[in-house]
């Protein structure tokens, strides 16, 4: 067995002493960042389980009984079957055609980029991220009524389009990364257009399309303007509307209050629990490409 050469142990003792050390001040602005999300969160766990009486005693100290009445009101209150079922239709609607059909006008635009009209018109779906909606809710909001689009249809569209500027900007730049031989060589095999965009083109999509697709999720459950000037329908409202009534009616009881704001937060954590898998794969993928 030969000797290891002093040089080489030198240079791993040094990368192992410089990999290895602990970057504290990283280490505590992390420390500092999770509390602004986990003392939050804290509040309004225990929050949820209090009673109005001993969350005015005091607000960080744990509740005496941990009790559900909170969230039996909250369910009550809100009609929370019907407002999940209403969000659910209309996110997972958003979600599913942002996917398909942001990609495929992305991969129209990307291709085409050394096309004048083509980039002229990347450029204008582009400009659109510094257009305030507020500027044109008025002009939409009279448009979607025109149009009978005033509800989950209407709300799913337009979530669809106003997420085409930015989808479009992420969607371009990794389209570019993928090699136009493998759309030649299916191409001389026979392929169509359509063929090679399905069959090779969107499965290589799958970090951009985990991307969106959260992103879109997280957007369409969330908002609360759009359905709010959208809807007219308040028996259509979505769980942040149904929430927004609930506060105006029942501003003075904060313990069921964070009970629906538990309530609204669980089928997201669902989803990231299910879906973790697939995003986290769609990562290593595009690191390895």
């Amino acid at each position: 067995m030969g000797t290891a050469d002093p040089e080489v142990y030198r240079v791993r003792r040094g990368s192992k002493s410089i990999f290895g050390r602990t970057n504290w001040w990283t280490t505590l602005l992390a420390i500092v960042l999770s509390l602004t999300v986990l003392v939050p969160l804290y509040f309004t766990v225990v929050t949820a389980f209090k009673t109005p009486e001993e969350l005015a005693t005091s607000g960080w100290a744990l509740p005496r009984s941990w009790s559900l009445d909170n969230f039996a009101t909250a369910w009550e209150m809100t009609s929370y079957p019907r407002r999940v079922l209403t969000s659910a239709i209309i996110t997972v609607g958003a979600t599913v055609f942002t996917l398909l059909s942001n990609s495929m006008v992305a991969y129209a635009l990307g291709r085409n980029m050394h096309r004048p009209w083509f980039r002229r018109l990347y450029y204008y779906f582009v400009a659109a991220l510094f257009v305030p909606f507020p500027i044109i809710m008025l002009p939409v909001v009279k448009e979607t009524a025109l149009l009978h689009l005033d509800n989950e249809a209407g709300l799913i569209l337009l979530y669809v389009v106003y997420g085409l500027a930015f989808n479009i900007l992420m969607y371009t730049s990794f389209i570019k990364s993928i090699p136009e031989e493998l759309e030649e060589a299916a191409a001389m095999d026979g392929a169509s257009r359509w063929t090679i965009f399905w069959r090779i083109i969107f499965p290589l999509l799958s970090p951009m399309n985990a991307t969106v697709g959260i992103l879109t999720c997280l957007w369409a459950w969330n908002d609360f303007l759009l359905p709010l000037v959208i809807l007219t329908d308040q028996s259509k409202a979505t769980l942040p509307l149904a929430q927004y009534v609930f506060q105006g009616q029942f501003n003075t009881n904060y313990p069921v209050s964070f009970a629906s704001y538990l309530m609204a937060i669980a089928p997201m954590f669902l989803v990231y629990v299910v879906a973790q898998r697939w995003v986290i794969s769609g990562v290593m993928r595009g690191s390895q490409k």
